[in-house]
């Protein structure tokens, strides 16, 4: 699989998605909630454009939870090396020049764009990253026009007919670097690029101007956006302190309340300015508080922490300890080995993805001969099968072990900090209970 047939379906790219996929979606993630899939449509020409805010795990969201081979646009100078070139051109991805990769590289671009035209004919899907870099802030950034000039370029070069699409696309991240979090996606209605065909026939930057305004438009409708510079830590936090607890949740996913509750702190701003301040106040308080005291946002929900329930809880600890250890093997090796390889990571938005690839890696190299050890030393073979399959499952149960371990231990802080009557507790109570009680009554007031 080449630059030259990239849009061209590949098995061996396919078989590859179906195990990567899984160990994305399943152990990498704890869940990965996807909301919108029925405004895609496989039969239309479609290009995707989603927010970008995490390296690479932003592209593997879509390539893991959207049906074919999509083929991805990325910067040229990670196409250097022909190995890693030729990897990437495998994992269908093309390059795009840019003038500090030097002018005479900005013909090659003629190539790529007709090999984009090619893709979208072909319907794979063109998945195009709109911000053009990632950073690691939840907000739209401005946008760059090449998304609008592929659109349109395409769709004028193939006599307007192909009637191409762009679904704009809203990534969220409980946490962006690390281990067994939850990943929103949410895919919105598409843009009809055909609407704007005679503005741009008039006026082709006029209408380069206005498409990508309306994509910037729709993109804010999908994902977590928090405009405010000055006060973007204290709301990015009290994301996380009023709605930390949904983050599991289906129903209503916690990128839809958390946008509900920017959504009424910018209303607050504008009726009461000095009440939104005391939030922003409040937010980081408790953010400062919580760190020193080494607590997290799930312990201060709780009004009560049972002396029974821990007492009952460190039981199921020792009990489950020997069930610890044996999981220890899996989480070890390919949760344990990313993350300490990843400390060498500069670039703290990449961190994410080298965890990812490097425990991916280490999946596809050890998992194989894991299982043919396992059937080769039982004496029967169902039960090295059973042992190879308890590898993972005790592995994500060790991680389980871990949080529980974590509830205890605070559990049993807290109760020491109220009966000695720790002051910063008693603030950090006392704040908490204010904070919370302000954004009760927000909507009432709004």
């Amino acid at each position: 699989m080449g630059r030259n047939n990239v849009e061209k379906y590949s098995i061996g790219y396919a078989i590859l998605k179906i195990f990567l996929g899984f160990w994305h979606n399943k152990v990498f993630y704890r869940k990965v909630i996807v909301i919108g899939k029925e405004n895609i449509n496989p039969k239309h020409h479609l290009i995707f454009a989603p927010n970008h805010q995490n390296a690479l795990m932003d592209a593997l969201a879509i390539l893991f939870n959207c049906k074919g081979q999509p083929v991805f646009l990325a910067r040229a100078d990670i196409f250097k090396k022909k190995a890693v070139a030729a990897i990437l051109y495998f994992m269908k991805i093309l390059p795009v020049y840019r003038i500090r990769d030097g002018y005479k590289s900005l013909k090659e671009n003629d190539l790529i764009f007709s090999k984009t035209i090619d893709v979208i004919k072909n319907k794979n899907g063109l998945v195009i990253l709109p911000e053009g870099n990632h950073e690691g802030f939840r907000r739209l950034r401005q946008l760059k026009k090449g998304i609008c000039r592929v659109a349109f370029q395409a769709d004028e070069a193939e006599n307007n007919q192909l009637k191409i699409k762009i679904i704009p696309v809203g990534l969220e991240y409980s946490n962006y670097r690390r281990f067994r979090q939850v990943l929103t996606i949410v895919y919105g209605k598409p843009i009809e690029v055909s609407e704007f065909h005679e503005l741009y026939k008039q006026n082709p930057d006029k209408a380069l101007v206005e498409l990508k305004k309306r994509l910037s438009e729709e993109l804010k409708k999908q994902m977590v956006n928090i405009e405010s510079e000055e006060d973007y830590e204290a709301i990015d936090e009290l994301r996380s302190i009023v709605n930390g607890k949904f983050s599991d949740s289906i129903k209503k996913p916690k990128l839809f309340r958390d946008k509900d509750l920017i959504d009424k702190l910018n209303q607050l701003k504008n009726i009461n300015h000095s009440l939104y301040k005391r939030v922003c106040s409040l937010s980081l308080s408790i953010k400062a508080n919580t760190a020193d005291l080494k607590l997290d946002y799930r312990l201060l929900e709780k009004k009560k922490h049972s002396l029974l329930w821990l007492l009952v809880g460190c039981a199921v600890l020792v009990v489950g300890f020997p069930l610890f250890l044996f999981g220890n093997i899996f989480f070890a090796v390919f949760m344990g080995v990313p993350i300490w390889q990843a400390r060498k990571i500069k670039d703290p938005q990449f961190v994410s993805s080298f965890r990812y690839g490097v425990s991916a890696v280490l999946a596809l190299l050890l998992l194989l001969p894991t299982l043919i050890l396992s059937l080769i030393f039982f004496p029967k073979w169902w039960e090295g099968l059973i042992f190879f399959i308890s590898l993972p499952i005790t592995g994500l149960a060790a991680w389980s072990y871990c949080l529980l371990y974590r509830r205890i231990r605070g559990g049993f802080r807290i109760r020491k900090l109220f009966f000695s009557k720790n002051r910063l507790f008693e603030t950090l109570n006392v704040d908490y209970k204010e904070l919370m009680s302000i954004i009760a009554k927000t909507g009432d007031e709004i």
